[in-house]
């Protein structure tokens, strides 16, 4: 859905951390996900801007939390590092196996727990985990595969995914164009874009590429899941307790029941992850 009358999200985005502006920060990291190895570049300091909104994907059941009591469980959270140095399980059977629990694409899940290693690096104090990133794909777009999109083996969707436009109309905010449609094809009014349904000033701000190759693409699972992950980080927040956690998932979308579907889905995916 898109950004509500009700409950907007300008103005709510948390402060960003104290670096240096418009630095590049590049992270070499060895994440054992498919085989490879991948160059992980952040771009860090941006202004802060207006939140992501979400698609109508699938239905998903609220979860019967109240906001900030509690984070989702975290059980599992270190797939690929885990895989890599306890030999009992390879990372390519770990994305599969949940995989085929949770309904999640491996390729989606591998960008989730790529993200989740770089922001340990980035921004250790965090706690981000690869479930709560995995909770807000779903909601957003169902893991790329919004309108029969599909994720290619490099992480790009075969087809753009874009939102609503923004414009005014009953439950929705009013947001006029700021990138003169270079990313979501629309001269008028905004739109939200990609699998983790980033506003065109947002991604702007936050854009961070997450695979090496040298840009960042928000139709790319893999920039779009490192660019989340930077997002709910900001401000020093804590995802690992219940009242950070909620802080979080509130700056991307300002709405109570978003907030209890991507618990359930976060929650759900990390029980996925150990058979429980």
């Amino acid at each position: 859905m898109a950004i509500q009358q009700e409950t907007p999200v300008t103005g709510q985005s948390p402060q960003p951390p104290r670096v240096a502006l418009r630095l590049l920060v590049v992270v070499a990291l060895l994440v054992v996900a498919g085989g490879g190895l991948w160059l992980l570049t952040v771009a860090t300091t941006p202004a802060p801007g207006p939140t992501a909104a979400d698609i109508p994907a699938l239905q998903v059941k609220p979860a019967p939390v109240q906001v900030g009591a509690a984070a989702p469980a975290n059980v599992g959270s270190e797939p690929a590092a885990q895989a890599s140095t306890t030999g009992q399980e390879t990372a390519e059977a770990w994305l599969n196996r949940v995989a085929a629990a949770s309904d999640i694409p491996a390729r989606a899940l591998r960008a989730y727990a790529n993200a989740d290693l770089t922001l340990r690096k980035v921004a250790p104090t965090c706690h981000l985990s690869w479930t709560m990133l995995a909770g807000i794909g779903r909601i957003e777009s169902n893991h790329g595969r919004f309108g029969g999109a599909q994720l290619a083996a490099d992480g790009t969707e075969t087809k753009a995914i874009i939102g609503v436009p923004l414009d005014g109309s009953t439950g929705i905010e009013n947001i006029t164009d700021t990138d003169h449609g270079s990313l979501d094809g629309d001269p008028v009014h905004d739109r939200a874009v990609g699998p983790m349904q980033f506003l065109p000033g947002t991604w702007r701000n936050w854009a961070s590429d997450g695979n090496g190759d040298g840009r960042a693409d928000p139709q790319n699972i893999d920039d779009a899941a490192v660019t989340a992950g930077r997002y709910l980080c900001a401000g020093g927040r804590d995802l690992g307790t219940g009242q950070g956690w909620w802080a979080g998932v509130m700056s991307y979308n300002n709405s109570v029941e978003y907030g209890q579907k991507v618990f359930a889905v976060a929650e759900a995916a990390a029980k996925a992850s150990t058979g429980r």
